[in-house]
């Protein structure tokens, strides 16, 4: 009988590599710490849990974002099919209700008759065929031995999460429904938006900056790094007075239903949930006081009253210098039966991480059945993807999100950006075809 697999971690990225493995007819024992450890992100002990977000991105292919999910599709992963399962309306963006698509994970791995779900911290290597998928939130026991195994200290960064509110506490007097250029939106529109003029941003900037934020403990204060995509909010005001305008607060494609012009900026809301009951501020993560937070926020227009159910925070996220320490297949250099997936592995975002999730459970699987180990083309997002993650420079590396500069340029003279990307997409989509028909996937 064929050694059992252990996999440590529960998240997107341990969910999808267990199940590949135990889909190949292979034993598979999942361990998650949760409920017995939690972290400071999670709420609860559902595997699979969303914490940053409920967006899986753009679904559009000749987005970055889109192709590596109708990748995954086209390569049967689990938690896609779940995610479309169980999506939420949200423009041209895939996103879910979090509870339901984490509960059916859940479920989908319980009953899985190779597999073994075991509530338990991991505090060491194991020592037999291993995927390491312990997410941005290792346990200390853990990373120490991650460090150790490795022979370098592992990097770390902050993730923020965004405030949720009531929609029924909005005040539709003023905010109003709509996605940008109206594009890919139901009838009344995907996203709530609560338009800001000149001088009610001004003031909520202000107001951003003088609030009091929560006291990074010892060991960020010593390394206080930011991942410069889940910026929180009041860093990035921070920048510059029109930081957030031209950022997360730009009011392109939106126009005031009250004025018929475009505000001067614009706070959107994107739906959390299937019931349509609660809606995240889109590019607000934060590490502001909870007080602070229930007074700042609600200088925006249309949420003076409003019910957050949930405040932002800030959260440590632990990877591993990947170049230095993986291979294109996601194996240990000094392992062969250890494998990495996830955010432990430099992987960025919920896409992402089920991708590395993918390639280390079909790869480890492949190993202990003899066979060839596999490396995703380049021309695919998802083998630009690992193509990154193993050769980028250690002395500078960064996660790193789906995106088409990771992909070679196209043979091709079309101009426009969303014109190149359908290049990129045709091209990924039946280089991918090609190279499942040619592996027997």
């Amino acid at each position: 009988m064929t050694e059992a697999v252990a996999v440590v971690g529960g998240g997107l990225a341990g969910s999808e590599a267990a199940w590949q493995v135990a889909q190949r007819d292979i034993p598979v024992r999942l361990y998650e710490m949760r409920p017995h450890l939690m972290t400071p992100a999670h709420t609860g002990a559902q595997l699979a849990e969303l914490v940053c977000s409920n967006s899986l991105g753009s679904d559009l292919t000749n987005r970055a974002p889109g192709l590596l999910k109708a990748e995954l599709r086209q390569l049967e992963a689990l938690l896609i099919a779940v995610a479309d399962t169980h999506r939420v309306p949200a423009g041209s963006a895939l996103a879910v209700d979090r509870e339901n698509f984490a509960a059916e994970v859940t479920r989908r791995i319980a009953a899985h008759p190779h597999i073994t779900l075991i509530r338990a911290e991991v505090t060491d290597i194991p020592a037999g065929p291993a995927i390491i998928a312990s997410g941005p939130l290792t346990s200390d026991r853990l990373a120490q031995a991650l460090r150790a195994f490795t022979g370098s200290a592992a990097l770390t960064f902050y993730d923020a999460i965004a405030p949720i509110v009531e929609v029924d506490s909005i005040d539709f007097t003023v905010a109003f429904r709509a996605s940008r250029y109206r594009k890919g939106e139901s009838d009344e529109g995907d996203y709530i938006n609560c338009p800001l003029n000149a001088d009610e941003y001004r003031r909520f900037v202000a107001a951003l900056l003088s609030a009091e934020r929560i006291p990074l403990r010892d060991f960020e204060q010593n390394d206080p790094q930011f991942f410069e995509a889940c910026l929180p909010v009041e860093v990035l005001a921070a920048r510059g007075e029109q930081a957030l305008a031209f950022g997360p607060l730009r009011p392109v494609g939106l126009r005031d239903p009250r004025t018929g012009q475009r505000p001067f900026a614009v706070v959107q809301l994107r739906q959390d949930n299937a019931a349509a009951t609660l809606y995240n501020l889109v590019g607000f993560q934060t590490n502001l006081k909870y007080g602070e937070q229930d007074r700042v926020l609600r200088l925006i227009p249309g949420l003076e009253k409003a019910c957050f159910v949930r405040y932002g925070s800030m959260h440590r996220n632990t990877y591993l210098n990947a170049p230095s320490v993986l291979r294109p297949t996601l194996q240990s250099r000094a392992r062969d039966d250890l494998f990495f997936a996830g955010q432990i592995a430099g992987l960025e975002g919920y896409a992402g991480n089920i991708a590395g999730g993918w390639l280390a459970g079909v790869n480890m699987a492949r190993l202990l059945m003899g066979l060839p180990l596999l490396t995703p083309p380049p021309e695919t997002m998802i083998g630009a993807l690992m193509s990154y993650l193993t050769r980028a420079d250690a002395a500078t590396f960064q996660p790193m999100k789906a995106n088409f500069g990771l992909l070679p340029s196209p043979d091709t003279t079309t101009r426009g950006k969303r014109a190149r990307g359908e290049v990129y997409a045709v091209r990924a989509l039946a280089r991918l075809a090609q190279w499942m028909a040619d592996n027997k996937l």
